[in-house]
């Protein structure tokens, strides 16, 4: 490839912004329903090319920036400059490394992974539906398949996915990888490749989807617990005193109208709570693996409202009073929007600043940064070296790949007099981005108050094993 100076590549994306200006300035109302039909073609055309255009300028970029040149990760470098989500940003960072050009380990260049779905999609005979087909088609496939046999597989369906939609593509690939594979051989690391589990974000009512692939080893394990914690009259929450060892008698049999999905469900949480309660998980991030939740005196004295766990999920306030039935109990008092006290001469911040923290700052404080706090580290905004003290009211939360940014030529963070805590980026990194982040408190863009005034931690380890299910 020949080298090219930035003021060609402007010019070319100058005319092409012309273009797509007079694009956008057609009359087209008087057109037939078939030239409609075939604007609506261009534009599909179009629309297919463009991330053509990303994969070798995403994977130069995870090839030869370096951390301080992105401020992060790459993922968070796109999620930052391009305003995406997260999970955009990596996909089209995982797609990237299969459609793009690479590079050998000598710097010679080599065709992508996936070469002739690369191609159809630089023609603009594939969208992103029938590339997510293929590679994923490509992925699943058992390790032991060749090369040979795999390049023919993928060109087959890159050629096939230009009369298709994707779903007939994906139905396709189906049919082939059953031909490939028909014996359904896999071996473990196909096995250790494909396994996963996803919680999903919450629904209006609070309830989560998860979904993914478990091994083998960890389906018999489900299976042997389950078997015990979610039969009939096991771990019954609607029973005043559930049952969680031993054998429920048999009105508890009788009177358990759960389904079998239920019990499932409530036989996990009560397997779970009991992990939780008995202390073997130790400590992570300077606190015994608990439960913590957040919520105002205020919510707790009305019973109503949503408090705010340690990793960012919303829990009704009917499961806040009953986990704090059982719960070590903790007040932080806030004068306007900053703590109070909580000071020493350690580095290492206390338990009691760490669950401050929580109530605080909620999540990771760099803008745009979701990570809640179970995930995150403390982070001295006045530097320890210097200070010689770990004062609550100079430190915050940040999440690992943030906290490495904070060094000398890198990111500073400052703690307003509001306590708002600021980030302010390098020059070479300074694009006008907000300072604030204001994901974990959206509260901020919809009223003008102090937004954690009197919250009380609850810190929700349950230590007594009578009370594990409910």
């Amino acid at each position: 490839m020949h080298s090219i100076n930035w003021g060609d590549v402007t010019a070319v994306f100058d005319a092409l912004d012309t273009a797509m200006n007079r694009v956008l300035d057609l009359p087209l109302d008087s057109l037939s329903t078939a030239e409609r039909f075939a604007v609506l073609g261009r534009c599909e055309k179009l629309r297919c090319r463009l991330p053509a255009v990303e994969h070798d300028v995403i994977n130069a970029l995870a090839r030869q920036a370096t951390m301080a040149e992105l401020g992060g990760k790459l993922s968070h470098a796109l999620t930052d400059r391009l305003h995406i989500s997260q999970a955009e940003a990596g996909r089209r960072i995982q797609t990237a490394q299969d459609l793009g050009r690479r590079h050998g380990i000598t710097g010679e260049p080599l065709p992508p992974v996936l070469a002739a779905t690369a191609a159809a999609q630089r023609s603009g005979a594939l969208n992103t539906d029938h590339v997510r087909v293929i590679r994923n088609f490509w992925h699943q496939l058992p390790g032991w398949v060749d090369s040979a046999t795999r390049d023919q597989a993928e060109a087959d369906l890159a050629g096939h996915a230009t009369g298709f939609g994707p779903e007939q593509l994906s139905a396709l690939a189906d049919k082939v990888a059953d031909a490939i594979n028909p014996d359904g051989n896999f071996s473990d690391e196909d096995r250790a490749r494909s396994r996963g589990l996803t919680l999903g974000p919450q629904n209006a009512d609070g309830m989560s989807a998860l979904r993914g692939y478990i091994s083998p080893e960890l389906r018999a394990t489900l299976e042997a617990a389950l078997a015990k914690l979610a039969a009939p009259g096991m771990c019954n929450p609607e029973q005043p005193e559930p049952v969680v060892s031993g054998t429920p008698d048999q009105d508890a049999i009788d009177s358990d109208t759960r389904s079998a999905a239920q019990r499932n469900h409530d036989g996990l949480l009560a397997g779970l709570r009991g992990l939780l309660a008995s202390g073997d998980l130790g400590q992570h991030n300077g606190l015994p693996v608990s439960i913590i939740v957040t919520t105002t005196l205020a919510e707790l004295e009305a019973a109503a409202g949503i408090a705010r766990t340690g990793g960012g999920s919303r829990l009704p306030l009917s499961d806040v009073i009953r986990l704090a039935s059982h719960a070590r109990h903790y007040l932080a008092i806030f004068d306007g929007a900053k703590p109070l006290a909580l000071y020493h001469t350690k580095r290492l911040a206390s338990p009691a600043q760490r669950i401050m923290l929580y109530a605080k700052d909620r999540g990771c404080t760099r803008p745009g940064c979701p990570v809640s706090p179970f995930y995150c580290e403390v982070h001295h905004t006045n530097e320890y070296a210097k200070s010689r003290r770990t004062r609550i009211d100079e430190l915050t939360l940040a999440c690992g790949s943030d906290h490495k940014l904070v060094e000398p030529g890198g990111w500073t963070t400052r703690i307003r007099a509001d306590g708002e805590v600021e980030w302010i980026p390098p020059p070479h990194l300074d694009h006008g981005q907000p300072r604030i982040n204001a994901v974990h408190h959206p509260e901020k863009l919809l009223r003008h108050e102090a937004p954690h005034q009197g919250e009380a931690p609850h810190q929700g380890n349950e230590d007594d094993p009578r009370r594990r299910s409910g």
